[in-house]
């Protein structure tokens, strides 16, 4: 059996997505992110699922830093539609409950909720995490936001279904093997994304993607981090639509390849059909 590591506890965000696109491997939980493209790179695990980007909250923090040097390959992405469940312990209810328990980014996406019930947000390491520890101290006044497999998983009763602010809270979960496996051109969309360096010149990042602009590629990403802790150099991580046999593709990334020090595919993959949608 195939095994997935994501990181979080059973219950997770990222547990759901393991268990809909990969019913048939076995998800491994993990402390940190670290710990997952440990899990890969040591051959304990075959896969990694991790977030990379939310509706809400933007990029995930640190990813960038891991995903550049750890020699996995992205080989598909997933949307989730994030839901949080308000849940408590069996016989607790609303007039019970004085805490609400989760990570700090769930309480500050679900306001609303804590505000109504008057509650005091207590901060977790993680949403299925606040779950488990709601369930373990069998106090009626505690509660927790958590994904509904959370509930499930560790025996919680839900108070109140989908207490997000928000409704348009997703998360794009991408997939990572050490093994190179790029979508086939010509097979529907595909997203290509890659890593690059600019010399920290006049107009160098003007330059480096004029080619994009000329073949009319649609960039879909462009972020920038230091690189090395130096402001010298700035490295660039990029996703395009396309594939890179395309004839436009290819003319751009050979363009690109005249303004940049280095150049790294990450990964050519299908595109996930949500992509259409929004």
């Amino acid at each position: 059996m195939a095994r997935i590591a994501y990181q979080g506890e059973p219950g997770a965000n990222s547990h759901i997505v393991c268990k809909q696109h990969y019913p048939d491997a076995e998800a491994v939980p993990c402390a940190s992110f670290e710990d997952v493209f440990a899990a890969v790179a040591s051959g304990d695990c075959d896969l990694a699922l991790i977030p990379i980007d939310n509706s809400i909250a933007g990029r995930v923090a640190d990813i960038h830093h891991f995903l550049p040097e750890s020699g996995l390959h992205i080989i598909a992405e997933h949307f989730l539609r994030i839901q949080f469940h308000l849940m408590v312990n069996p016989g607790a209810g609303v007039e019970t409950i004085r805490t609400v328990h989760s990570h700090v980014h769930a309480l500050g996406q679900c306001r609303k909720i804590i505000r109504e019930l008057g509650l005091a947000p207590i901060i977790s390491g993680d949403t299925a995490g606040a779950a488990r520890e709601v369930a373990e101290a069998a106090d009626p006044t505690q509660a927790a936001i958590a994904p509904p497999l959370a509930a499930e998983i560790y025996g919680l009763d839900i108070l109140r279904e989908d207490v997000e602010d928000e409704d348009h809270n997703t998360t794009r979960f991408v997939v990572l093997s050490p093994d190179l496996i790029e979508a086939p051109a010509g097979n529907g969309p595909v997203v290509t994304s890659f890593v690059f360096n600019v010399r920290n010149l006049p107009a160098a990042l003007y330059k480096a993607l004029g080619g994009f602009a000329t073949n009319g590629i649609n960039m879909t990403k462009l972020e920038s981090y230091m690189v090395g802790g130096e402001f010298t150099a700035t490295q660039f991580l990029a996703e395009v639509d396309g594939h890179p046999e395309d004839p436009g593709l290819a003319r751009a990334l050979e363009e690109l390849a005249f303004f940049t020090t280095d150049i790294k595919v990450l990964g050519v993959y299908p595109a996930d059909p949500f992509r259409a949608l929004s």
